[in-house]
């Protein structure tokens, strides 16, 4: 019997497309696969078990069945996206538990191009932090489920990571599809702004939110990202030699990177030397206020998420979150400080083609109920381990986070690309290079 469970979307998809398989089966596979693992891992909020197996049967009967890129491919969506049908509880018990009419933009292409969404994944309440637990459950790393998976993605990349869905859906407004990728192994891109439709909330958090692929191959990610952008689906030639940058200084005064994830940097590093680039280290001129200027938007973006919300229904780490924020919503609003970023940052990457960077500065924190602890606990935690994300939201340009090397406890270590606007085919490529020479394991051994 062929299994299709763990297998890329890229090479479910052709065999859906030839008939080898139909989509029912692949995704009653993977049904099964999320009833027998969930418990322990927590990716999903919902599962539409009987509503994806009759989306399976409608993909096999479409007229265009041998022209779709995600053929019969199942996938989940983060729950801050509309899906038909569905609540969309953006992680809380104060969001009204009302189906929604349409799909989101993002959701209405994968199911256009064949793609049958299984469940909606877990995420901390409104998004915000980088740890995924709350009102709907604690979404853990497979690889090392005493960890956290990460925030706020986590539960789209815990589900991708435990076989449970090839590809899943996430956004990414301070790191929250780069930090649970990094954590659970995967391939991700956060696009420069403008490049998939993004619509997350009100404002996108002051058009710092994307919407992204998360994946266990760089073709897979290159594909979902292509449906997603509106893309013909093509592989360019890989890029002549490029200058890359090599940093391993935390954007944020006062934090350093760990030994495992400089090391990963190092070796990425050493891997792009061997396939003909020119790679120096060379540090970012990260402002002293970037610390400060990050907190400001993160935090204003929460206020607005929470506006027409009852208070009392959400935890006390948003409430205070939101409350912060108030004070700032209006200087946010300018956009002056994101644009001095921008300019103070655009004569490196003139000079640089590509930043290459630790994804994160130490491994996630437990599994906990972070949600039951105080505002500043949280911010601490949050920003010790992920202070390598943020700068690239704020300027609205394109990062990627991919696996290389191991941590100590066997969990996957992983490093960040990061490039100019519009350059998210290159990075791509350099990604493929990387994974080419310094391939990584798929999905955590969880039987």
């Amino acid at each position: 019997m062929t299994y299709w469970v763990g297998r890329p979307a890229a090479e479910t998809a052709a065999a859906v497309r030839e008939k080898r398989v139909t989509p029912r089966e692949v995704v009653a596979e993977h049904l099964a696969r999320i009833e027998r693992l969930d418990g322990r891992i927590g990716a999903f909020r919902t599962v539409r078990a009987k509503a994806a197996l009759a989306e399976a049967d409608e993909v096999a009967a479409r007229s265009d069945l041998a022209q779709l890129p995600l053929a019969g491919v199942p996938v989940a969506v983060k729950d801050n996206l509309a899906v038909r049908g569905e609540a969309t509880r953006h992680g809380s018990a104060a969001t009204p538990d009302t189906p929604a009419a349409e799909d989101h933009v993002t959701v209405a292409r994968l199911r256009a191009a064949g793609a049958v969404v299984v469940g909606l994944t877990n995420v901390p309440e409104l998004c915000v932090f980088g740890t995924t637990e709350g009102a709907f459950g604690t979404a853990r790393n497979p690889w090392d489920p005493a960890r956290t998976a990460g925030g706020s993605s986590g539960g789209s990349a815990a589900a991708v990571a435990a076989g449970m869905v090839p590809i899943a859906l996430g956004n990414d407004g301070m790191g929250s599809l780069r930090i649970p990728a990094a954590n659970c192994g995967l391939v991700t891109l956060k696009p420069g702004r403008g490049v998939i439709p993004a619509g997350i909330g009100e404002g996108d958090w002051f058009g710092m939110a994307e919407n992204g692929p998360l994946a266990t191959t760089v073709e897979d990610t290159r594909l979902m990202f292509a449906v997603l952008a509106g893309t013909e689906v093509s592989r360019p030639c890989p890029p002549g030699p490029l200058k890359v940058a090599l940093s391993l200084r935390s954007p944020l005064a006062g934090i350093t990177v760990s030994r495992p994830y400089a090391a990963a940097a190092r070796a990425a590093a050493g891997v792009l030397m061997k396939a003909g680039h020119e790679v120096r280290r060379a540090d970012p001129p990260y402002p002293m206020s970037l610390g400060t200027t990050a907190l400001a938007h993160w935090t204003a973006g929460t206020a607005i998420d929470a506006q027409g919300l009852d208070r009392h229904r959400l935890t006390r780490r948003t409430r205070t979150h939101a409350a912060v924020g108030r004070r700032l919503v209006r200087t946010v609003r300018t956009g002056q400080s994101r644009e001095l970023l921008r300019r103070r940052l655009e004569p490196f990457f003139a000079q640089y083609d590509v930043l290459l960077t630790p994804a994160l500065a130490r491994r996630a924190p437990q599994a906990a109920p972070w949600h039951e602890r105080g505002w500043l606990r949280n911010v601490v935690a949050n920003s010790a381990y992920s202070p390598l994300t943020p700068p690239w939201n704020l300027t609205g340009w394109p990062a990627m986070s991919l696996p290389c090397g191991t941590l100590p406890s066997g969990a996957p270590c992983a490093v960040q690309l990061v490039g100019r606007p519009g350059s998210e085919a290159r990075l791509l490529e350099l990604a493929a290079q990387l994974e080419q020479r310094n391939p990584w394991p798929r999905t955590a051994p969880l039987g």
